[in-house]
């Protein structure tokens, strides 16, 4: 899809490569990802969101990582594999006797960690091997990163955990991800015409994502209260929220906005509107998404969003 990324640089990585995609691809790729959007968030899988725990998400995003490659590219993708594994892993533990289990499922935990690393890296491999902006991480460059952790692997290894991941997966590796959205969305506002400081607000957004997959519940609980305006919601009101919580297009919308709030606040109105245009989430929506992650970012001194809202009205 698009041209074809370079070669990647023998110095430091350049980051992400826009303007490479034709207008016509663009709007095919973002009907693509809406259309997957809502196909997901119409038929949630029993186990959506799991790994998003903190802990987990905060050693996924991890900056160590092979040079060349961006870990929130791979980050769904990773969480997908080591759902998978551990189901496979847990189903095969429970073919044996009820005494061998416990010792069985021990066996598998001890597998687990020690292929942890390596089964990470392989899923940085294969997402940058599909990825549009960024360069291919080799497996010398791999190899390498995983000596400096003090892991020593062979590339035969190497190639045998791509193809571990790959089997796991039924070879459907091509997972979207929020920063698929996010990048996208900043692809169509700039063929739109919004002149925006491109590489600032693309920097900012990654470091707005990995705050918002960081303190995920905190985000979501206050987006949640705004949104059904009680601060005790049920449990019923909490589980029908879970389509929110894991709606990429919503996320990448609400990162865009926040981010230009931040950096370009003048230019934060025309934004929204185009954003509003592009997906059709509502200016509203978006205001309180954008509310929830600067109120996690700066306390309680956050203005009120109805009370942003209706000021926005009035200028507009």
């Amino acid at each position: 899809m698009g041209s074809p990324v370079p070669a990647e640089p023998r110095g430091r990585d350049p980051g992400p490569m826009f303007s490479g995609v034709t207008p016509d691809i663009i709007e095919d790729t973002l009907v693509h990802l809406a259309t997957e959007n809502e196909q997901y968030l119409s038929a949630l899988p029993e186990h959506a969101g799991s790994f998003k725990d903190t802990r987990v998400v905060g050693e996924v995003t991890q900056p160590q990582q092979p040079r060349g490659g961006n870990s929130r590219t791979a980050s769904p993708g990773r969480l997908k594999f080591m759902l998978k594994q551990v189901e496979q892993m847990w189903e095969s533990s429970r073919g044996g006797s009820a005494q061998g289990q416990g010792s069985s499922w021990s066996s598998v935990k001890d597998q687990l960690v020690n292929t942890f690393v390596l089964r990470l890296v392989s899923c940085v491999q294969l997402a940058s091997k599909l990825s549009l902006h960024y360069c291919r991480v080799t497996s010398d460059r791999a190899l390498k990163f995983l000596q400096s952790l003090k892991y020593s692997y062979s590339k035969q290894e190497l190639l045998e955990s791509e193809l571990t991941v790959l089997h796991t997966l039924h070879f459907h590796i091509n997972v979207s991800t929020p920063l698929a959205y996010l990048e996208l969305l900043l692809e169509v506002l700039g063929h739109n015409g919004c002149l925006l400081p491109a590489k600032p607000l693309h920097q900012l957004c990654l470091q707005l994502l990995d705050f918002c997959y960081l303190t995920r519940e905190a985000i979501y609980d206050t987006l949640l209260k705004i949104t059904i305006e009680n601060s005790t919601p049920s449990k019923l009101q909490v589980a029908k929220f879970l389509t929110v919580k894991e709606d990429f297009m919503l996320l990448a919308v609400g990162i865009i906005s926040t981010g230009v709030f931040i950096l370009s606040p003048g230019r934060w109105e025309q934004v929204v509107e185009h954003l509003n245009c592009i997906t059709g989430i509502t200016p509203q929506s978006i205001l309180e998404f954008s509310y929830a992650v600067l109120r996690r970012i700066l306390g309680s001194t956050t203005p009120d969003p109805s009370r942003a809202w209706e000021l926005w009205n009035q200028s507009s």
